[in-house]
Order: C-alpha cells, then structure tokens, then sequence
C-alpha cells in the first residue's frame, strides 16, 4: 500500500487490490486502513473486528431506510466506497436492536473486501463506555452483528423488489444483535 497523505502520526493508506489464484479459485481482496501507533495497554481503545456486510447478495430483511426492500450492495459500489468507510463511527442503540449515531462508541480504521464478504476493524472507546465495552466481551461473537449506514444510495430500480445499491457513500456503522440485523451472516467479536 502507498501512502497517500499523513496528518500527525496517523496515515491513510491507499487502496490495494491483490488477486490470488490458486488451484484454479480465485478471489480478490480490497483493503484499506488508517494507521494509528499501537500503545500497549491503552484502557480506553480496544480492538474489535467483524463482518460489516455481505456483497452481491441479497439481505435477510429491509434494512432501515430501504422502503421495505431487502437490498443488494454491489462489489463494485462497495469497492469504490471503501475510503468513505475509514475513520467513521460505531455507534449502537440501547436494546441492541439497530442504530443510533447519537451513541458513538467507536472508530473504524480498516475495511477489506475479502470474497463476498466486507471485514471491519476498529477500535471501541471501553473507558468512555464501560457498559458497552461489558456487553460486547459478554455477548459477542455468539449474538452479536453488524450493519452499515450510507447516505447518497443510488438504486438501480426503485421498482425492483430488491433494490441492487449501485454506489453509496458509507457514514458509519453500528453494533447489534445479529438476529435485528439485515444480514445475519454479519458479526462482531473484540479482537485480542
């Protein structure tokens, strides 16, 4: 990855696309990630990571602000949005049952597109938010989900049944209870 601007100590990376064959599979993976210094044993950011979404496939359920319809991102909408994703919030909701950005918990610093699947890591705030940080190390991974927030959807059909996303800009993402989630195949565990 190539630097492409730095402020202060925290960089952000460029985009890189690398293609693995092997035994006839292939699979492409996007990635990107802010850089910030790893301070040992920092009581107010511990890492998480999780499956944001699941790209050209069909969501479980409407997600909020879809009308009713179940919706399908593109690869190619989730690839060029990649960058809007970095450094934007994690919030939840109390109840765990979908979003609300007036509860910031959170920051994302990486995103990579591996397969079909859109991989997140970040860091929760666990001093500011001891409570969350709690539930999370208590519930997660086994119950635990995730689910985007966008803003300049573009629909392919407003018509469609499913509503195929051809570009978005990603705004955040929350924290919740898989089963409240869009796509249950989404998850969410404190990393190590």
């Amino acid at each position: 990855m190539s630097s492409r601007g730095h402020f202060g100590r925290i960089a952000l990376k460029g985009g890189a696309a690398i293609f693995l064959e092997t035994g006839g599979y292939s699979m492409r993976f996007e990635a990107m990630a802010v850089t910030i210094p790893h301070v040992e044993g920092h009581p107010n950011r511990v890492p998480f990571e999780g499956v944001l979404t699941i790209v050209n496939s069909a969501s479980d359920k409407a997600p909020a602000g879809a009308r009713g319809h179940r919706v399908i991102l593109t690869r190619e909408a989730t690839e060029k949005a990649l960058p809007s994703l970095l450094g934007m919030a994690v919030d939840y909701r109390p109840g765990w049952d979908g979003h609300d950005a007036r509860h910031k918990v959170g920051l994302l610093t990486e995103a990579n597109l591996v397969g079909d699947r859109l991989l997140v890591r970040g860091y929760i705030y666990a001093r500011d938010f001891p409570e969350v940080a709690k539930t999370l190390a208590t519930h997660a991974p086994e119950s635990m989900g995730m689910s985007y927030e966008l803003a300049d959807a573009r629909v392919e059909d407003m018509h469609a049944e499913i509503w195929k996303l051809t570009r978005v800009t990603f705004t955040g993402a929350a924290i919740l209870l898989r089963e409240k989630a869009a796509y249950r195949a989404t998850s969410f565990r404190m990393a190590s």
